[in-house]
């Protein structure tokens, strides 16, 4: 079993139509934030059974797909590693979780970070320091930033906020849009299990925030009181 077999598999399942759609929808054009990607029209299901066929590929074969032009193939293999870090011991974990930041420039679009970071950044992490997070949140790349909101997703699900009020604290001024969308998302996640501490960190903040990170957070607000913090009367 090897990347190349990995890879005909995928190209078996790939649709040429929505391949472009694709496209399209993660702005692969000239300037954009996914400019140059390739799709072959797979959807992410149907990534999931390939990932589960293929879960035991060796990881030579792994970082081959992690490396490739083509979305879908890069994708797979960071399904194939959140399968990997699931049932991995200790030493399994911290080499995918290593692997994991040593290619990150291949991570490069949001949903290959929305799909892999809380569960391999995030769990790797929540026993350990969180300062490798800094570290991302401070990057030029813009995948690293989301990166390290995103990967404090786990932390959320065990009512664990306080990272990720840190990271969106440090990311408020960022000048990305998936960055302002990514903090929003979080707060809101946040706001789902404890809305007092989302809106204490709200009142801070809200008036800085970029009006996409505002929006995210506060959807699910009453509209009354969503409207307020639109028009900055909290």
């Amino acid at each position: 079993m090897t990347a190349t077999d990995a890879r005909q598999r995928l190209r078996k399942l790939g649709n040429k139509k929505k391949a472009q759609n694709l496209q399209r929808f993660f702005k692969t054009g000239p300037g954009e934030y996914g400019e140059g990607d390739v799709f072959l029209g797979v959807q992410v299901p149907q990534s999931r059974k390939v990932a589960k066929e293929f879960q035991d590929l060796a990881i030579t074969e792994v970082k081959k797909l992690l490396r490739s032009p083509v979305h879908e193939e890069r994708l797979l293999a960071l399904l194939i590693l959140v399968r990997r870090y699931s049932k991995g011991d200790t030493v399994a974990r911290q080499r995918i979780y290593k692997l994991y930041l040593q290619h990150t420039k291949f991570i490069n679009n949001w949903d290959l970070v929305d799909l892999s970071a809380h569960h391999i950044v995030g769990a790797f992490l929540k026993e350990r320091s969180r300062r490798p997070l800094d570290s991302l949140a401070t990057s030029s790349l813009l995948w690293d930033r989301r990166i390290a909101i995103i990967a404090t997703f786990h932390f959320i699900k065990y009512d664990d906020f306080a990272t990720s009020l840190r990271m969106a604290a440090k990311l408020i001024d960022d000048k990305e849009d998936l960055i302002h969308k990514a903090v929003g998302w979080m707060l809101r996640e946040i706001g789902k299990r404890d809305m007092r501490v989302e809106e204490d960190f709200l009142k801070r903040h809200y008036h800085r925030m970029p009006r996409t990170m505002l929006r995210y957070a506060i959807e699910r607000f009453p509209e009354r009181k969503r409207q307020r913090y639109l028009k900055g009367k909290v």
